[in-house]
């Protein structure tokens, strides 16, 4: 029995079972099964994309090598790319197809300053010491996008099927700074639906207002007078005292704000030496609320607390907006009909050497032990989801109040790592990713296939948009003027030459972990 066949005979299984869960049309099982061996005919060149993006190890707005890589890809796919949109330098679309439902499949492709670390290994070692590395996996989502939008044009392309496909990178995610000016500047004007995939240990979507916090990036600069520190710091005003005065007043503000708030700052500009009065200091504030109306009104009392710290240290005080990203809202009927999907595909088969290296990794670096998840859990609704209480953001939100929006949890992480830690880093070229990304590419390239041929799954999709989510709030973002694309370009400059001889080459190299030297699974550290 051949391979179409029996995958087949599985999907129609799993529908009838799913009969009574799954609310809208979908597309045929054989078209999904078509779909699914799509992918699978992908395995090496998924391990291949995930290697080299983490190989690269670009923060945000320095994506340069992965744009080039990833758009070389899909243009000799069929996928007409349009690079530099919004703006934004790395960013691009990578389009295709005709007629029918026009549909946006997005994942972020930036990382985390000073996560650098050697895939495959149980404990720390930075590949270079202070550098950028993906300590969260954002290696993982556009090979994942990729596989699937591959497998399922060619579904398409072979059964005739309409439908438009528009690719897109999240450029800068960690600094929350893009989306909402893709918003801005009309990329998503036309699209119909938007599928989202992000790196996770789980395999699921959610829907509803998913309790994360919106968040609005913004750097004060304080401008005094200089002065002999020592002779005369009377003569002087000093930024730096502006810029301590305002975090000590916001400190104690915290105590008499809402416990969803989450609020952290860094001091970008300290001055230069300690015999000068600095005359220039800089701070730069994250500030996250549940709604558009409680981040704006955040940002305006840390506009108050400036004002007042400059007032009190003889100082002036700008600002500048460098991100933002709107609360989370994932969409019902799309929810549902991806989730099917994730059901039927069910998680990786992970091995005996899969679970050892997950448990060295958590056994090492002190985090609780939990094997990789050998099953999908429910579809994360309003009614099973514990009550939020704030936490982090996620600039997709932008476009969930855009058009109608999912965002795609995929399988290929451990459970129980730090977040923007060199933890999250450990596996992310590793089988675990390769699985991962592999069972979410064909969740991802049937659930293209079930909006391509169910229009009521498109219509319903945006009546829940429109009906209940538009009901909840409206969008109100705070943006700036243009993109803060200067960011990281230092950085980049520092480590990008000591970075480049650690490239994949997968042309000499069957893997990441081959061309590094390292057996897999290691599972212990060196002694010391």
């Amino acid at each position: 029995m051949d391979f179409v066949k029996r995958s087949t005979l599985a999907l129609m299984a799993t529908a009838a079972l799913m009969a009574g869960t799954q609310a809208h049309a979908a597309a045929s099982p054989k078209l999904k099964a078509e779909a699914v061996a799509g992918v699978e005919a992908q395995k090496k060149d998924i391990q291949v994309m995930v290697d080299t993006v983490f190989s690269y190890a670009e923060p945000g707005f320095q994506e340069f090598r992965t744009m080039e890589y990833l758009t070389g890809i899909l243009e000799k796919n069929g996928f007409k790319v349009t690079k530099g949109v919004a703006g934004i330098p790395t960013a691009f679309t990578a389009t295709w197809g005709e007629g029918g439902p026009l549909l946006a499949l997005g994942s972020d492709v930036d990382n985390l300053l000073g996560t650098s670390q050697t895939p495959g290994l149980p404990y720390v070692k930075p590949m270079v010491e202070g550098a950028p590395g993906h300590g969260e996996g954002h290696n993982s989502g556009m090979p994942l996008v990729v596989a699937a939008a591959i497998a399922a044009k060619q579904v398409m392309e072979k059964n005739h099927i309409p439908g438009r496909l528009m690719i897109w990178p999240g450029i800068a995610e960690e600094l929350l700074a893009t989306k909402a000016y893709y918003v801005r500047e009309g990329m998503f004007k036309g699209v119909d639906l938007c599928i989202f995939n992000h790196v996770s240990s789980d395999f699921g979507t959610a829907y509803g207002e998913l309790g994360m916090n919106g968040m609005v990036s913004v750097e004060y600069t304080f401008k005094g007078k200089t002065a002999h520190a020592a002779g005369d710091p009377w003569d002087g005003f000093s930024a730096l005292d502006g810029v301590e005065i305002m975090d000590s007043a916001w400190n104690f503000r915290r105590e008499h704000l809402p416990i969803t708030q989450r609020s952290h700052y860094v001091i970008t500009n300290g001055g230069g030496q300690p015999n000068v009065v600095p005359d220039k200091a800089s701070v730069w504030y994250y500030f996250r609320e549940r709604s558009f109306g409680a981040v704006r009104n955040l940002y305006n009392t840390g506009n108050e607390i400036a004002q007042a710290a400059a007032k009190a240290t003889g100082t002036t005080v700008t600002s500048q907006i460098l991100g933002y990203a709107a609360p989370n809202f994932g969409n019902k009927p799309l929810a549902e009909a991806a989730y099917a999907n994730i059901k039927t595909v069910g998680m990786p088969k992970w091995t005996a050497d899969d679970q050892a290296f997950t448990k060295a990794v958590q056994t090492i670096n002190h985090r609780t032990v939990k094997p990789l998840s050998d099953t999908v859990g429910e579809l994360s609704s309003p009614e099973n989801r514990p009550r939020s209480i704030g936490g982090g953001s996620d600039d997709i939100g932008d476009i969930m109040w855009t058009v109608p929006t999912i965002t795609i949890r995929y399988p290929a992480n451990i459970p129980n790592m730090i977040g923007h830690n060199v933890l999250s880093a450990m596996a992310m070229a590793t089988p675990i990713a390769h699985k991962g990304v592999e069972a979410g590419a064909k969740a991802l390239a049937m659930t293209i296939l079930d909006v391509m041929t169910t229009p009521k799954l498109v219509a319903d999709a945006k009546a829940y948009f429109t009906d209940v989510q538009q009901k909840t709030d409206k969008y109100d973002p705070i943006l700036g003027p243009k993109a803060a694309t200067w960011l990281n370009e230092k950085t980049m400059k520092e480590y990008r030459p000591q970075m480049e001889k650690y490239y994949y080459d997968a042309a000499k190299y069957p893997t990441y972990l081959d061309q590094l030297g390292i057996k897999y699974p290691t599972l212990e550290a060196p002694k010391s």
